[in-house]
């Protein structure tokens, strides 16, 4: 899957900055960087000089001589580059321009163009990283959160294969004292507690997919309906959760006739807020698309918050939405949570008419105007959010591959340890060991077909 050829991209994302970065990997690295680059002063022989140094001088264009920028080079000598290979970082200043150019020289002077995630694929090729590693790369750059990025950069230290080495250990224990007992039968060989094996593996895996939805919610964030008949505050909510004015505020209902979507950050977990249009029957034919499309947001969101006036009663509309919510169907029960808005006006109406058909859902106090009751708005999604998500596990921002992966191998011990309950001789119940060992193998990159790894990497950038 790796060629002998010097690779080279631009680094950076497009557009214009202060400055931009061509990254060159491979074994001519540093002879291509020598034929367009010239320092200021006397020749550089990167070869001889020391590894990990900065050099001042200029990209000039071999076949005209025409200078193209002033640059600052990084020389770093394999093995200890993020490629293991010899490795050039050319820091331009940042417009497109003269990254192109620089980059447009290198590849006429010997270069190839790297593909999508190529670099990061060499690293994980030459031993640098491992494939938990190598896809917690994505989750770096993808981080949307401060939580998440933490997560992230453990895990590219290496915490998932950490959590994952107790079930490999002892699936290689006891794969090794089975094919040991099938082909020495005659041998007295030690003997190994199987189910004591297989407890320990299904633990250490069961841990981790316990810990993937908690995982899944800091990656990839929650849809957040805000709902609720015409003029109760919904923008005014949505704004305040903010801290700005994003939606249009008047005193006349039905202002919001499409669902306006913001992102913010709720305590470390990305969530976007749906801003709906308030769900009644009408004649207008724009606010009926509007009201479908509150519907709809209502059937894709992880989390409901219900906004009443809590400055009058209940009016139709609120009970109508209530049944709404109470009616729906088991798979499409997200958590609710019933905000009694403009609390800071003096009549306080009585809301049981519509916290009697949602009993399980927890009432909240708010006034979108002076922002009282917000952080305690917040704190009660996330709990909701989180107790969805198995909270007392330790999360683990695995993919949807590594998460399938790790049931697979869970599926194995479980059979695994039904063979052995029932007296299957011990060389056919290696052959479940051997399976879950191997799905472990596909998380960690030790057991993992070309293709799959194609498709890892593929959905890097380039540069990366």
């Amino acid at each position: 899957m790796i060629d002998n050829a010097t690779i080279a991209a631009i680094a950076t994302p497009a557009g214009e900055g202060g400055i931009g970065v061509v990254r060159i990997s491979g074994n001519d690295a540093a002879g291509i960087a020598q034929r367009v680059f010239h320092r200021v002063g006397r020749p550089l022989e990167l070869k001889s000089s020391p590894s990990h140094r900065l050099h001042f001088g200029r990209i000039v264009d071999p076949a005209t001589g025409d200078l193209i920028d002033e640059v600052l080079l990084g020389w770093m000598a394999s093995p200890r580059t993020y490629t293991k290979e010899d490795t050039v970082e050319i820091s331009c200043h940042g417009g497109p321009v003269p990254l192109q150019e620089t980059l447009r020289v290198i590849l006429e002077s010997g270069a190839r163009h790297a593909e999508p995630g190529e670099f990061t694929l060499r690293a994980f090729l030459n031993g640098r990283l491992d494939l938990t590693q190598a896809e917690a790369v994505l989750n770096v750059i993808g981080a949307r959160t401060a939580e998440t990025l933490r997560l992230a950069v453990s895990d590219l230290s290496g915490d998932l294969s950490r959590r994952l080495e107790p079930a490999n250990a002892a699936l290689v224990s006891l794969l090794a004292y089975l094919d040991a007992s099938a082909d020495f039968p005659d041998d007295e060989i030690e003997t190994s507690d199987i189910d004591l094996g297989l407890t320990a593996a299904g633990e250490a895996l069961a841990d981790v997919v316990a810990g993937s939805n908690a995982g899944m919610l800091l990656r990839d964030g929650v849809r957040i309906a805000l709902v609720g008949r015409p003029n109760v505050g919904k923008s005014s909510l949505l704004n305040a959760l903010l801290r700005s004015d994003r939606a249009i505020v008047t005193p006349i209902a039905g202002t919001t006739r499409d669902v306006i979507a913001e992102t913010i950050n709720l305590q470390g977990i990305p969530a976007t807020l749906l801003d709906t249009a308030g769900i009644v029957d009408t004649d207008d034919v724009v606010e009926r698309i509007g009201v479908e499309r509150s519907r709809q947001a209502l059937a894709t969101a992880a989390a409901i918050v219900f906004v009443l006036d809590g400055s009058e009663p209940p009016q139709a509309g609120d009970l109508d939405l209530a049944r709404l919510l109470t009616g729906r169907p088991i798979d499409q029960q997200t958590p609710v949570a019933i905000v009694r808005n403009k609390s800071d006006l003096d009549a306080i109406a009585d809301l049981s008419p519509v916290t009697g058909l949602l009993p399980d859902a927890p009432v909240v106090p708010v006034s979108a105007v002076t922002g009282t009751g917000l952080t305690d708005l917040e704190s009660t999604l996330v709990a909701a959010l989180r107790g969805s998500a198995a909270p007392e596990a330790r999360p683990a921002l695995i993919s949807a591959r590594q998460r399938a992966a790790v049931e697979r191998a869970l599926r194995h011990i479980r059979d695994a340890r039904d063979a052995h309950a029932a007296g299957i001789p011990q060389d056919l119940l290696a052959t479940s060991v051997r399976a879950a060992l191997h799905a472990v193998g596909e998380v960690t990159g030790e057991d993992v077909d070309e293709s799959v790894i194609q498709e890892i990497f593929s959905r890097f950038c380039i540069g990366k």
